[in-house]
């Protein structure tokens, strides 16, 4: 890089100074802290201070009658969501695309993009009411179609659907909206041509709309591969019960109540490193798929 170029992109490396300390800051600090995995940690002693138990708490952990089952939770759960938060996006998008009212589909595009901003303790509570298995509006509808009513965060076999359906209402709209984004950066010319070449509207999906999305495609579900062991904490917290433990109980809520409810701290980090060990591997095999498959780049 020479000095000329140096100076013209001086201000694009200043305006990324800042993301960049936040981020070696509470991403890349903190990171000292995977010491305590391999200790038996002590508040009183701190973290260089306390006894080294080198793989004993992953050993403990792996030894729990209940871990493969946690993590095979862990496992359905989080996939069925990138599953599902992969395709509803793609479909909305699709049929949002087709709408030549401009002002139905701004308000379309509002109304699925709200519930992204509110938290889970907030769309926790309107679950518990919309899906009571006595006074929920889902349940009534079900009663006056001549069905029984359901326990929905009271049933296992239920309980796993539930927690990937809220998760796609929740998180769609936003993927929704950067697939519209990369639709706009298909050239119009392309249909003209597929029109030419007597192409129907579904052929045009099929060979124009969908290759010009598969860039963003690929590369939103490469970044969702890194959180296969990462079913969602805080929907589940506050949404399961110890009904629902043997198909909802996932690592990160296993690990809230033996290890940071009983003060193990060195268990809940030794769980979090697998977490990020495996993360990590997946997110890297993605990358290179995404590049041997699909001639794609992130990086």
């Amino acid at each position: 890089m020479n000095r000329n170029s140096w100076k013209l992109e001086l201000p694009l490396h200043l305006m990324i100074l800042p993301g960049l300390i936040f981020v070696l800051i509470f991403a890349y600090g903190p990171m000292v802290g995977l010491v305590i995995a391999f200790q038996n940690f002590n508040i009183g002693k701190g973290m260089f201070g306390s006894d080294w138990a080198g793989l004993d708490n992953f050993r403990y952990v792996y030894g729990l009658p209940e871990t493969m089952k946690v993590i095979r939770n862990t496992v359905f759960i989080a996939v069925m969501k990138i599953i599902a938060g992969l395709i509803a996006p793609i479909i909305t998008a699709l049929l949002l695309n087709e709408l030549r009212k401009q002002l139905f589909k701004r308000t379309v595009q509002t109304m699925i993009y709200l519930p992204n901003f509110l938290s889970w303790v907030i769309l926790s509570g309107i679950l518990i009411e919309v899906l009571s298995p006595t006074t929920g509006i889902v349940n009534d509808f079900l009663a006056w179609l001549g069905f029984e009513r359901i326990f929905f965060l009271g049933n296992a076999k239920w309980f796993p659907f539930v927690m990937v359906g809220s998760d796609v209402w929740k998180e769609f709209g936003f993927n929704t909206i950067v697939y519209l984004a990369a639709l706009t950066g298909i050239s119009p010319t392309l249909y003209e041509a597929a029109v030419i070449d007597g192409a129907s509207r579904w052929k045009q999906t099929l060979n124009v709309t969908l290759p010009g999305m598969m860039p963003i495609i690929v590369l939103l579900t490469t970044l969702s591969l890194g959180q296969i062991l990462n079913a969602g904490f805080d929907q589940i917290f506050n949404l399961y019960s110890p009904s629902v433990y043997d198909t909802g109980d996932i690592i990160d809520t296993y690990v809230y109540r033996i290890g940071l409810g009983n003060g193990q701290f060195g268990v809940a980090t030794a769980v979090g490193l697998f977490k990020s060990v495996i993360s990590l591997c997946a997110i890297s095999l993605s990358y290179v798929l995404a590049y041997r498959y699909a001639n794609y780049r992130i990086f």
